[in-house]
């Protein structure tokens, strides 16, 4: 039986689909791939609350587009983004390793030397879509303190399961874990 999760963020009503983690975990699946409104209207309202940055880091590949959008909404020509593997136009790619919950392997994230060379000094912004286990979101600092940038603040549209009680973290919208049935895991 399939089972769903309405959830409202930024005034944009979806309907989530609850897909299995393992045995005693179950998420709802938030995507912004190809959903402009919700993209747009998300990054608006976390640009409101951001706090004084220069450049916005994100991972690949779900970050993608919400950065896409806040750097367009606030003018900046320009974010960094870690990739997942290196690509033949990085100079000199670093990793950083980090286990992620919608990901059953270890991967790593690649950053560019001349984006950690551009970040030195720059109060960094961190982006995610959702922020659960804060893997993803712990490897990105790495790689901003590594670069030798400050980081102004850690932002995602959702903050999932735990994720909501951290206090280093703003978010627009509370999404809560599941057990088998459907039930909010408690």
């Amino acid at each position: 039986m399939d089972r769903f999760y309405d959830i409202t963020v930024a005034g944009v009503k979806r309907r989530l689909p609850i897909c299995r983690v393992n045995d005693q975990l179950y998420i709802a699946a938030f995507v912004i791939f190809g959903d402009v409104e919700l993209t747009v209207r998300s990054a608006e309202a976390l640009l409101k609350k951001a706090p004084p940055f220069d450049v916005m880091i994100t991972a690949e590949s779900k970050g993608i587009p919400l950065i896409h959008e806040m750097a367009k909404q606030c003018g900046q020509n320009k974010y960094l983004l870690a990739r997942k593997a290196p690509k033949l136009y990085m100079k000199d790619a670093e990793g950083i390793d980090v286990k992620s919950i919608t990901t059953e392997k270890k991967q790593t994230l690649y950053i560019d030397a001349g984006d950690l060379e551009y970040m030195r000094g720059k109060r960094v912004l961190i982006i995610d879509d959702v922020i659960s286990t804060g893997e993803s979101l712990s490897a990105l600092e790495t790689i901003v303190r590594h670069g030798g940038g400050k980081i102004a603040g850690k932002m995602a549209i959702l903050a999932e399961g735990d994720a909501r009680d951290r206090e280093d973290i703003r978010y627009l919208e509370y999404l809560p874990v599941f057990n088998e049935d459907g039930t909010i895991l408690e």
